[in-house]
């Protein structure tokens, strides 16, 4: 399970930050690690606040993107501290460790952390299936980086340590088809968008939140690849439908 964990940081500042949650990681039996367009790295600091866990920072990957990121994970997770305008599924990490555990072995896992002094924006929210957060003292909630990914990989850890044999995924039987990666769900999400466009249900000169609650709709479904691709040939075929009832002129 835990091998199947990536923790990604986005446009992380400080290099020191880096080390310290390469280090957690390392305590708690986690190694994939992805940075999005970090700030400074590699860097002497990282390598000085890992204390040793500088195999993590060695083989970490890095991209330009959250969705470079995310593009064969299964499951994303990300982290936010305060609430949102049109609310997301949300659990807190010893929630969030059990649905974890109830998926399958295969199932690769993605819990996203977002910039030191404002987290992630609500776009990179809208790529996450869920958002888990760590309960503070309302007084003063603010935490280090690396002390959030340490609190949720050490949820990850005791879940690991209490498994004696696989669960069943939490549809309450074993599933019999791969969930369906990121890089899937965008390109439906896209195909989505210019087939209401084309139908004339969205206008893009006036969006509102449609597609934001839509997105919302279908990724807590956490759909597979049979049922995406199912959805993209209905999508397909309305597509045909629209362009049969309006010829393309000239």
């Amino acid at each position: 399970m835990l091998d199947q964990i990536r923790i990604i940081l986005v446009n992380t500042t400080h290099p020191g930050n880096i080390g310290a949650v390469a280090r957690a990681m390392k305590n708690m039996g986690l190694a994939d690690l992805c940075l999005v367009a970090p700030k400074r790295f590699p860097d002497p600091e990282a390598d000085a606040r890992a204390s040793g866990a500088t195999d993590i920072l060695a083989s970490a990957t890095l991209v330009d993107s959250l969705e470079d990121a995310i593009a064969d994970c299964h499951l994303v997770v990300g982290t936010s501290a305060r609430g949102r305008h049109i609310p997301w599924p949300i659990m807190n990490p010893r929630e969030l460790a059990g649905v974890v555990g109830k998926v399958a072995s295969e199932t690769r896992v993605a819990i996203v952390f977002g910039r030191e002094d404002r987290g992630l924006t609500n776009e990179e929210l809208h790529r996450c299936h869920h958002h888990v957060q760590i309960p503070t003292n309302p007084d003063f909630s603010s935490l280090n980086v690396a002390a959030a990914v340490q609190v949720i990989a050490y949820e990850l850890r005791m879940l690991h340590e209490s498994l004696d044999e696989p669960s069943a995924p939490k549809w309450g039987t074993q599933w019999d088809i791969e969930l369906a990666q990121a890089k899937e769900l965008e390109l439906l999400f896209e195909h989505l968008e210019k087939t209401l466009v084309d139908i004339e249900f969205l206008d893009p000169g006036n969006p509102r939140q449609l597609m934001t609650r839509l997105r919302r709709l279908f990724l807590r479904a956490v759909p597979d690849k049979v049922e995406v691709n199912v959805l993209r040939g209905i999508l397909s075929s309305v597509d045909v439908v629209v362009g049969k009832d309006h010829p393309k002129k000239g």
